[in-house]
C-alpha cells in the first residue's frame, strides 16, 4: 500500500499526537520512529498515512531545515499526496526554518498554511498571536524553556508573512481565495474547533499545492476534510421510525443545523399509490440538483390512520432508503428505532454490520455486510438514547470519517 499522506513532526510524541488524529478519522495509520526512508525501506508499510519523525527540535535552524527537507525529498519521491507538517503548539523549536524547507521541498507554487491553534488544549491564535488559556505564548513556561525558548508570540512576526482573520461570513471557498492570495506563507487565525474545519476544508479546496502546518488540532481538521475529499456520495440518509421523545428531539436539532428533514402524511404511507407518487417525488428530489441540504432525514409520522401498522411504515421507507441509496448519492445511513433500522438492513439485504466504534456511548458505528451496498457506512441508534446532538454527531461522523 502506497501511503496518501504522511505526517512529518520534529520529535517523536508530537509525530504520534498528530498521527492519532488520523487514526480516530479511520485512516490507517503507522507512526514510524525513525524518518521516511527508513520507514519506506522496511517494505512492510500497510498505511495510508505515514507518521515520521526528523528529530529536529534541538537543532539549530540550518540543521532543522536539512532534516525536514531530506524528509520531504523522500515524500515526493514515493508520491505521497498530502503532507502535514506539525509544529509545536507551543512554537518551540526551529520553527520558521523548518516551515520554509518544507514548502520549498513541496511544490513550486507551495502555500504554507499555519496555524498552530490547538483549542482542546487551550490553544488559540488570535490576530496571530499565540495564546495558552488566554496568555500569550511568551508569558508561559514556553518562554523560559530551557532548550528552545519561545521569545516571540506573534506568528506572522516569527515568519515574516500575511496573516489572514477569516470572519463569520466567510465560506470554505472564500477562505479559501484569501488565503491563495496572500502569499507563499500564510498565518491563518483559529480560536475554535469550527475555526479549524472551515480552515481544513479551504486546505481541501487549495488542493495539493497546500501544505497545512499545525498541531493537533488542525491534524485533527484536516484528518476529517481529506476523509470527506475521498468519500464516495453527497448525502447522508437518516430513516427515523421512533417515536421516542428524545428521538424527536435529536432530529429538531439536527434540522436547525440545515437537514432535509421529510415526513410523509399517514393517509400517503396507507395507499400505493399516493405512496408511490410521493417515493417518485422524493427521488427526483434526491437525483436533482437543488438538494438543499447533504443530510435527509426521512422522518416517520407521529400520527397514523386506520389501517397503517408501524411495521408498514418501516417497510415503506426502508424501501425508499433502497431506492434512495441507488441514486449512488448516499455516503452513509442513520437508522434510528429498532424496527426502522431492520426495514434498512432487510431492504439493503444486509446480512450484519462490521462494527468499528461508536459516536457516542450505546450509538454503534459500523459498516454494511451483505447485499450490493457491502462497506457501506452506517450508525444505528435506540429511540431512548443519546444527547440531544447525537445525530448531528451521527451525521458529522459519516461526513468526516474514512471507511474501508
Amino acid at each position: 500500500m502506497k501511503p496518501q499522506i504522511a505526517i512529518i513532526a520534529d520529535d517523536l510524541t508530537g509525530a504520534g499526537d498528530s498521527a492519532v488524529q488520523f487514526v480516530r478519522c479511520g485512516w490507517e495509520t503507522q507512526l514510524y520512529v525513525g524518518g521516511s526512508e527508513e520507514a519506506f525501506a522496511l517494505g512492510d508499510m500497510q498505511a495510508q498515512v505515514v507518521s515520521v519523525n526528523s528529530n529536529s527540535r534541538a537543532l539549530a535552524p540550518q540543521a532543522a531545515a536539512d532534516a525536514v527537507a531530506r524528509e520531504m525529498q523522500t515524500f515526493r519521491k514515493h508520491d505521497v499526496r498530502h503532507v502535514f507538517k506539525k509544529v509545536d503548539s507551543t512554537l518551540r523549536g526551529a520553527f520558521a526554518a523548518e516551515i520554509e524547507a518544507a514548502r520549498q521541498q513541496w511544490h513550486a507554487d507551495a502555500i504554507a498554511v499555519v496555524c498552530p491553534a490547538y483549542p482542546a488544549t487551550g490553544r488559540t491564535l488570535e490576530h496571530g498571536i499565540l495564546l495558552v488559556n488566554g496568555i500569550p505564548v511568551t508569558d508561559t513556561s514556553a518562554g523560559t524553556d530551557p532548550v528552545t525558548p519561545v521569545t516571540e508570540s506573534s506568528v506572522p512576526t516569527i515568519l515574516n508573512c500575511n496573516l489572514v482573520s477569516p470572519t463569520q461570513d466567510d465560506t470554505p471557498a472564500t477562505l479559501a481565495q484569501k488565503i491563495g492570495g496572500a502569499g507563499a506563507i500564510v498565518v491563518v487565525d483559529a480560536r475554535t474547533d469550527a475555526d479549524l474545519k472551515l480552515l481544513a476544508q479551504a486546505i481541501v479546496l487549495l488542493g495539493e499545492r497546500a501544505l497545512p502546518v499545525g498541531a493537533g488540532g488542525l491534524a485533527m481538521a484536516m484528518a476529517a476534510a481529506w476523509a470527506s475529499d475521498h468519500i464516495a456520495g453527497d448525502i447522508v440518509l437518516a430513516v427515523v421510525t421512533s417515536q421516542h421523545s428524545a428521538t424527536r428531539a435529536q432530529v429538531a436539532a439536527l434540522q436547525e443545523q440545515g437537514a432535509t428533514v421529510q415526513t410523509p402524511e399517514p393517509q400517503v404511507l396507507a395507499d400505493d399509490a399516493l405512496w408511490q407518487s410521493w417515493q417518485q417525488e422524493m427521488l427526483e428530489q434526491v437525483s436533482g440538483s437543488d438538494m438543499a441540504s447533504r443530510i435527509l432525514v426521512l422522518l416517520a409520522p407521529a400520527r397514523q390512520v386506520p389501517g397503517l401498522t408501524s411495521a408498514t411504515v418501516a417497510r415503506r421507507l426502508g424501501q425508499l432508503a433502497l431506492t434512495i441509496a441507488g441514486t449512488g448519492k448516499v455516503r452513509g445511513l442513520i437508522a434510528t428505532g429498532g424496527d426502522g433500522a431492520e426495514q434498512v438492513m432487510m431492504a439493503l439485504q444486509a446480512t450484519g454490520i462490521r462494527l468499528i466504534d461508536e459516536v457516542s456511548g450505546g450509538v454503534p458505528l459500523g459498516t454494511l455486510i451483505g447485499g450490493n451496498y457491502t462497506g457501506m457506512p452506517i450508525v444505528t441508534k435506540a429511540g431512548g438514547f443519546g444527547s440531544e446532538h447525537v445525530l448531528i454527531q451521527a451525521a458529522e461522523t459519516l461526513m468526516e470519517r474514512k471507511f474501508k
